[in-house]
């Protein structure tokens, strides 16, 4: 994937409050989505059956979002949103869900 951002600074956090705009185009059958909210940043939702940690790491013009899922329920799936603002020398993002390369079930741009 390769994106540019605006923005100046790199950040991950998790948004409790889905903007309608964006909770309307979520697909609950994807685990993994991407949504840009016009060049000011990106949604990142994954579907999960546990609690969701993040980190983020750079290597070069890759940023790197280290995703892993802990204390899973076989019963619960959880949708879980984060916002994420890039640096503007970042120009490709790689997903590791658990350790594993994953690519987005879906990408939109608002």
């Amino acid at each position: 994937m390769v994106f540019g951002c605006d923005s100046s600074t790199l950040s991950l956090k998790e948004i409790k409050n889905v903007p309608n705009s964006v909770q309307e185009i979520v697909d609950s059958n994807l685990k993994l989505q991407l949504i840009s909210d016009g060049g000011k940043g990106f949604y990142i939702v994954i579907y999960s059956k546990g609690d969701i940690e993040t980190n983020l790491e750079t290597k070069g013009k890759d940023l790197i979002i280290k995703i892993d899922e802990t204390n899973l329920d076989d019963t619960v799936i959880k949708q879980k949103t984060f916002y994420l603002t890039t640096d503007a020398k970042h120009d490709s993002i790689d997903v590791l869900v658990n350790g594993i390369s994953t690519p987005f079930d879906n990408i939109t741009v608002q």
